[in-house]
């Protein structure tokens, strides 16, 4: 087991890697949002800012994007690619659906859609059969922290499918939820997290989701957070 500690000396004297993930990819989407957009644009859009906002930063040089082009890889070479590339932290980016029974249909340029308007909210996901997964579960806390700072809110439904095991709800306030089997996650030899940025089922969250001034909010709180599990113990 490894445990989490400060760098000495000059915090951020070493280079930093992040690996960001991008959910999903243009063939295989994933969730569809309350008004027909697939979920990979949602990821790319915050994985690409976030990866920008990272290479701002001298100390973050060496972060990288897995599958910038959108191929069709496996989750299993996903999780290939940060352990060869020596990744630091691994974030795979996501936006959230709901549970069929939980949905609605609503009229949108001329077509019936399915939406949920019951559900908004962030979640956060570690595994513990992570390669280091006190340091997952670390950052995943310290995450939640800075998302409540700074005005964010949790999802809580996914607990009715999350009630012991390998899949649980760990922390109610901060959106932390284990889920060990999922394969990014678990085939990763770095602390890693997958964060599902908010429902783009619900019709007033996809409209947050679109806006500029919301992204630069989330993807700054996520580099607050990165910096914060890198410089305290």
């Amino acid at each position: 087991m490894f445990f989490h500690t400060a760098p000495s000396g000059d915090c951020w004297a070493k280079d930093y890697k992040i690996a960001i993930d991008i959910g999903h990819t243009p063939n295989i989407p994933g969730a569809t949002s309350a008004r027909g957009v697939p979920e990979y644009l949602f990821n790319k859009h915050i994985g690409d800012l976030l990866y920008q906002q990272l290479l701002q930063n001298r100390s973050f040089k060496g972060s990288f994007i897995i599958n910038a082009t959108g191929a069709d890889i496996s989750l299993y070479a996903r999780a290939a690619i940060a352990n060869k590339q020596g990744a630091d932290l691994f974030i795979s980016i996501h936006h959230d659906s709901v549970y069929p029974k939980d949905l609605s249909g609503w009229l949108y340029q001329g077509q019936i859609m399915p939406h949920c308007d019951k559900f908004s909210g962030y979640s956060i996901f570690y595994s513990e059969k992570n390669g280091n997964p006190l340091n997952s579960l670390v950052f995943a806390v310290i995450l939640g922290s800075e998302m409540l700072r700074a005005g964010f809110h949790p999802t809580l439904h996914h607990v009715w499918k999350f009630t012991g095991g390998d899949k649980d709800l760990l922390d109610k306030t901060r959106g932390i939820y284990k889920y060990n089997n999922l394969v990014v996650l678990k085939e990763t030899d770095m602390p890693a997290v997958l964060f599902e940025c908010g429902i783009i089922k619900s019709r007033s969250e996809e409209l947050k989701l679109c806006n500029h001034n919301y992204q630069q909010k989330l993807v700054a709180t996520l580099f607050m957070a990165i910096r914060k599990y890198l410089k305290e113990p």
